[in-house]
């Protein structure tokens, strides 16, 4: 690793590890080392290896598969240009948020189009396939987020409505990034063009609606939900199910899994506990949506 490292100044982002923009080779680029999971950085490389062409994701300059606590694995990627897409969308026009959704709902339907066989986490660089089954019920029971009785009725009502729904939707796994919002995505600010998908540690074999739920997870911009909506609804993903006008509640539904295991982490940051909030909301309520805000207006 020193070979590529000339210097290293720390970014934000990713869970499983630590990431740098470094010196490289002469060119920029970002090093992100595996301390939590070191078997993730094969799986990381052959993902961005996949893909790469069909998503604007960097290239693989060097991988460490295997190492030690005192060296860990590591994954070093060219650094994409572009700023953040969660800060230019603060202050982003109607028209400019309208072109970033048209573009989010292209790359839903890329990763939706990646097709494997059955549900899973990719266990090596082979992107092998260690199958997940599991009753969301019972996930729920191994919990302890300390509800009472009624909330725990209502969120049983929830997760009754969600199953069903998803047993309408399209019965087949793909490609998950599991971290699709803007805040692991770039923009070019003058051209409007999204240049980079970035932090791929929880990618793995899902429902093609999962993306969907966490990017609307908890969005109130109608305009870019709209944009985002309206290119799904053009794509061969729904055409077959007849479930177009409820696209935002199957991506909710499909979002429960990864919402529940947030939630367990509140107080850990600012995110995970603004999931717990959201599950007890659900809760409270016995309603998917939990008050948030309606999504599918035509503008």
């Amino acid at each position: 690793m020193s070979d590529f490292a000339a210097s290293a100044v720390p970014l934000q982002g990713g869970y499983q590890g630590q990431t740098y923009a470094v010196s490289a080779g002469g060119e920029d680029a970002v090093l992100k080392l595996y301390l939590k999971d070191p078997g993730r950085a094969a799986v990381d490389a052959a993902l961005l290896q996949l893909v790469r062409g069909l998503l604007p994701v960097p290239r693989v300059l060097d991988v460490k598969r295997e190492g030690a606590p005192d060296d860990p694995p590591y994954l070093l990627t060219e650094r994409l240009p572009g700023v953040n897409l969660e800060v230019y969308l603060a202050t982003a026009g109607e028209s400019e948020r309208r072109r970033v959704g048209e573009q989010l709902g292209e790359l839903l339907v890329r990763l939706s189009g990646m097709p494997f066989r059955s549900f899973g986490l990719f266990r090596d660089g082979d992107l092998g396939i260690e199958p997940l089954r599991g009753d969301l019920e019972q996930y729920v029971d191994s919990l302890d987020l300390g509800m009472t009785p009624a909330q725990r009725e209502g969120l049983e009502s929830v997760f009754t409505y969600a199953e069903n729904l998803l047993a309408e939707g399209v019965e087949r796994f793909c490609l998950v990034h599991s971290d699709f919002n803007p805040k692991n995505l770039l923009i070019d600010p003058e051209t409007v063009r999204i240049t980079g998908l970035i932090d791929w540690e929880f990618a793995h074999s899902g429902s093609p609606y999962a993306d969907l739920g966490n990017l609307l997870r908890f969005s109130t911009d109608q305009v870019l939900a709209g944009a985002v909506l309206g290119v799904l609804r053009g794509s061969g993903l729904l055409r077959a199910t007849g479930l177009g006008e409820r696209l935002v509640d199957l991506g909710r539904a499909a979002d429960l899994w990864a919402l529940l295991d947030l939630a367990t982490r509140a107080g850990a940051h600012e995110v995970a506990t603004a999931a717990h909030r959201l599950v007890f909301r659900m809760a409270d309520t016995g309603d998917l949506s939990a008050g948030r805000p309606d999504l599918d207006v035509v503008l």
